[in-house]
């Protein structure tokens, strides 16, 4: 796992939606519009909630967007996880002058989703797998 600096502001909103939701929290990124939240392996049941209510309760209090992302001790697995909604053809993950990359093979008409407006998507991807997994890239093909 990656070096993970939680800041008191982070601390926070993590320990927010786990009193809010009780799913347990590994990781919480503030961005200026969203917060993304990594949860728990397992966990993503109690962090959404029966009809959305949980993680809807939460976007009410804290007034802004929030993404969840389910953790995955597989790195393959939490790159997909971490894509969302994008399907992926493939992943391979290899390691190149002592760095991990990671090679996701995206459809053509979903590249744009992947991507994101001004590159919000990959970017959150990049820093999750960096993070969690040590994965200094991540290369859409």
């Amino acid at each position: 796992m990656g070096e993970i600096r939680l800041t008191a502001e982070s601390i926070h909103y993590i320990a927010l939606f786990e009193n809010m939701t009780r799913a347990k929290i590994l990781d919480c990124i503030l961005e200026e519009e969203r917060l993304v939240y990594v949860v728990k392996q397992g966990d993503m049941g109690l962090a959404i909630g029966k009809n959305g209510e949980s993680i809807n309760r939460v976007k009410k209090v804290l007034d802004k967007p929030i993404e969840l992302v389910e953790y995955s001790e597989d790195p393959v697995i939490f790159l997909k996880n971490a894509f969302g909604p994008v399907s992926l053809n493939s992943v391979n993950i290899i390691t190149k002058n002592s760095k991990r990359l990671a090679y996701v093979e995206v459809p053509n008409k979903e590249k744009g989703l992947a991507i994101g407006r001004s590159g919000k998507n990959i970017g959150k991807v990049k820093m999750l797998a960096r993070r969690h997994h040590d994965i200094e890239d991540v290369i859409l093909q």
